[in-house]
């Protein structure tokens, strides 16, 4: 019997390792960007097409290579930033182990500029599906000009699962966004289908992160900054006013690295507390710089997921950071001392005499009597006169009321005659009246037993329904503003304003654009003035961004439950008899009354026979 293993051909091998590596054109973006940015570039254009499906490029200013370095980049395991397994332990670079160029070529058509400053001349590269087509000379810039085309090309099962270009899209923004954040010595040009979308000069941190979130951000800020043997943590962090409900703008890096933690999200959560409603999420910008050897970042393919030696005392200093901050800026309330009632304390000097303060008595003064001229000085006294007959005044009458209402000797009970005439229209009535109950649940009985209503999810089906069917029927009615808002949104929420017009303004919302991912809100629904419009759209967006764009089912569903939640009655609000009777109406004319349409329970029952149990 022959033998059955056999090694695997190095055009296989990549295939395989690029299903790890290369997931959607976002990927390719991160891995070229990041080699540019270890190649020491200080200006990087990022060029697409067709979201990455027809063209991605990349073009920086760096170092460049040489011809032999060029061939030999697109090796399995060809690298230049490790050179021996303790090397592992003391990164600086971005990409280490050698496998995102060789992934890459092996599902596209790759061509590569690169020249290093020294030369003179540079080299030509091209690669289809890991075999290597062309190399020679050429003339270019110094730096390199990576050009990645017809991206799993060879591999239709992975071309066949990309998502829409929208949603492409969405995702190389993403990344874009992170690289962006965490490099603003570095300039960054965003070109899509041929138009500049966007364009980032080197600047301060705090200037890029406003650049790249908006500029109504900048006002939002609170900067972090402390030092430690363990760490340096240094940064931004949202003021508690800013917080979001979803998708908050929550970013860490370490040493030039994004990364997800969700450790080290709790001690930025925890150090709000009391400070942020229910739900609410801050934003934070928080940078780490930590020894190398202290953390393992080869733990994930993509890298984001970082383990630290150090994690509980980075955790506690990271807590104690963040609450210091928040109070330094006076995010949490602290006791004023600077009143004007305040009393002044005079400054202690010993040399100075001081007199202790007199009292002044008058020994003669009586305050029985209403007029009294006392002796020794002392000066006249007039006891004011009260009119007490005022506080009885319509007593009597009241009084002869209320005894007209007592019944006979012989029929007298607990109750009087307006109490039991009450009791009989109650029980007349019977389902028509509701009871509110702590301003959150209205209360009614049903034939099976005490029917409970959460008056909030309530009106969440309620306006659900009638968003879906005017969003159906393009019958929202729009109310303009008197002073337009302006929104400012970040590249991957403007992404998604295309896919939404058309159903914002079905619901009655005008929206216009300034240029700059920036839109001026001229009208909104009539049914929610009290809103905030602002971020109401930001809470669309991001909605819609969570649960996907290519179905437009999902997108109105989405919309239509977002303006619902903003528009219902709030939990603490008092609701009138009418009020509660209307809500209660509209809601069981819902073919879905006991749900919200995200599957929250609206009605809870309390069966007779539980309430008969209580009472034996």
């Amino acid at each position: 019997m022959s033998d059955i293993i056999h090694l695997l051909p190095d055009s296989i091998a990549n295939q395989i390792a690029a299903g790890e590596v290369v997931q959607r054109p976002a990927s390719v973006i991160k891995e070229l960007v990041e080699n540019a940015i270890d190649a020491g570039a200080d200006s990087i254009q990022v060029i697409i097409k067709d979201a990455g499906r027809t063209l991605i490029q990349v073009i920086d200013n760096g170092k460049g290579m040489s011809p032999t370095d060029a061939r030999l980049a697109f090796e399995r395991h060809a690298t230049s930033k490790i050179s021996k397994a303790e090397d592992l332990f003391a990164l600086h670079t971005m990409g280490f182990r050698g496998e995102a160029l060789a992934s890459i070529a092996a599902i596209s058509h790759v061509e590569l500029r690169t020249r290093r400053a020294e030369d003179e001349i540079g080299t030509l590269l091209k690669i289809n599906g890991s075999d290597v087509e062309m190399q020679e000379p050429v003339a270019c810039p110094a730096g390199s000009n990576f050009s990645i085309r017809n991206i799993f090309f060879n591999i239709p099962a992975r071309r066949k699962f990309l998502k829409s270009n929208d949603t492409e899209r969405r995702h190389i923004l993403t990344e874009f966004e992170r690289i962006v954040l965490v490099n603003p010595q570095v300039e960054f040009s965003f070109v899509d289908n041929d138009v500049e979308a966007l364009h980032y000069p080197a600047s301060n941190l705090r200037q890029r992160i406003v650049n790249v979130i908006g500029k109504s951000f900048n006002q939002q800020l609170i900067t972090l900054d402390i030092d430690t043997s363990l760490a340096k943590i240094y940064g931004f962090i949202g003021k508690p006013e800013a917080a979001r409900k979803a998708r908050a703008l929550q970013y860490f890096f370490v040493n030039g690295r994004y990364m997800r933690h969700p450790y080290f999200n709790k001690a930025v959560t925890s150090a709000y507390a009391h400070l942020l409603p229910e739900g609410a999420n801050p934003n934070y910008f928080i940078y780490f710089d930590v020894a190398p050897d202290t953390i393992d970042v080869n733990i994930h393919p993509t890298k984001t997921e970082i383990k630290f030696e150090n994690e509980q005392p980075i955790w506690q200093i990271l807590s104690a950071a963040v609450k210091e901050a928040l109070g330094k800026f006076n995010a949490v309330p602290t006791i004023d001392f600077d009143t004007d009632g305040a009393v002044e304390i005079p400054i202690y000097n010993p040399v100075q005499s001081n007199t202790p303060p007199q009292v002044h008595v008058n020994p003669d003064y009586n305050p029985f009597k209403s007029t009294s001229a006392g002796s020794g000085g002392g000066q006249s006294y007039n006891r004011p006169k009260v009119d007490w007959e005022q506080f009885y005044q319509g007593f009597e009458k009241e009084k002869e009321v209320s005894q007209d209402t007592v019944l006979p000797d012989d029929d007298k009970t607990l109750f009087s005659a307006a109490e039991t005439k009450q009791e009989s229209e109650v029980s007349a009535l019977d389902l028509n009246i509701h009871y509110q109950y702590k301003n959150r649940h209205i209360l009614t009985s049903a034939k099976s037993g005490l029917m409970l209503i959460d008056q909030h999810r309530a009106h969440t089906r309620i306006l659900f329904d009638q968003f879906i069917r005017e969003i159906q029927q393009k019958k929202g009615i729009s109310q303009r503003t008197l002073f337009p808002e302006v929104i400012e949104l970040s590249p991957s929420e403007a992404t998604m304003i295309p896919y939404l017009t058309d159903d914002l303004e079905a619901v009655g919302f005008d929206l216009s654009f300034l240029g700059n991912n920036s839109y001026a809100i001229n009208g909104v629904p009539s049914e929610i003035m009290n809103v905030d419009a602002v971020q109401l759209i930001h809470n669309i967006i991001n909605k819609s961004i969570e649960t996907g764009c290519d179905v437009k089912e999902e997108i109105q569903e989405t919309l239509a439950l977002s303006m619902a939640y903003a528009a219902a009655i709030p939990y603490g609000q008092k609701l009138t008899d009418e009020e509660m009777n209307r809500i209660v109406d509209q809601l069981f004319a819902s073919l879905s009354p006991k749900h919200t349409p995200d599957g929250k329970t609206i009605i809870a029952m309390l069966e007779d026979e539980n309430i008969d149990r209580m009472f034996r």
